[in-house]
């Protein structure tokens, strides 16, 4: 009886499947940490997003700053007039307060004379290590702050660029 020597020894596959258990834990640390810094420039881009709308909305509708992140968010239909509480500035899940991994966290400021002429802002990765390692915060100077421990504040640095 002859024996057929096609196809492979269970030694070969093993051996091609630890090779490919090799590269994957070599990769996906690299993966984790791509991802990371995706989610911290987002962060930093969806800050300027909303000082940009902050300052377009105070312009427009000359009350100040907004009260809540979801007045600057979308009309309830494209037809829609936008209006202070609904102004169509940003998109709807930034209005929403997280996106990309971070959480963002708006507090206005005292209405003064029916108006609001401050206002902070943080970004704090939804699970710190895994979406993020810098916090954010943000106000009506427009400079963005970072700390990589702790929440950012207005004494941490600004970011560079």
């Amino acid at each position: 009886m002859r024996k057929d020597s096609r196809g492979f020894s269970l030694i070969e596959l093993l051996i091609v499947v630890a090779i490919i258990l090799i590269i994957a834990a070599i990769a996906i640390p690299n993966l984790l940490r791509s991802r990371i810094a995706a989610n911290q420039a987002s962060a930093v881009g969806s800050l300027r997003t909303i000082n940009t709308a902050e300052i377009t909305y105070a312009s427009t509708y000359n009350v100040g700053y907004s009260s809540t992140l979801a007045n600057l968010g979308p009309t309830a239909s494209a037809t829609d007039t936008p209006t202070a509480s609904l102004a169509g500035l940003i998109d709807s899940v930034l209005g929403a307060g997280v996106k990309s991994g971070y959480s963002f966290s708006y507090a206005p400021g005292s209405v003064v004379n029916g108006r609001i002429d401050t206002y902070m802002l943080y970004a704090s990765p939804v699970t710190p290590g895994t979406t993020g390692t810098n916090y954010y915060f943000t106000d009506h100077s427009g400079v963005i702050r970072q700390n990589s421990s702790a929440q950012a504040t207005e004494t941490d640095s600004p970011i560079a660029g």
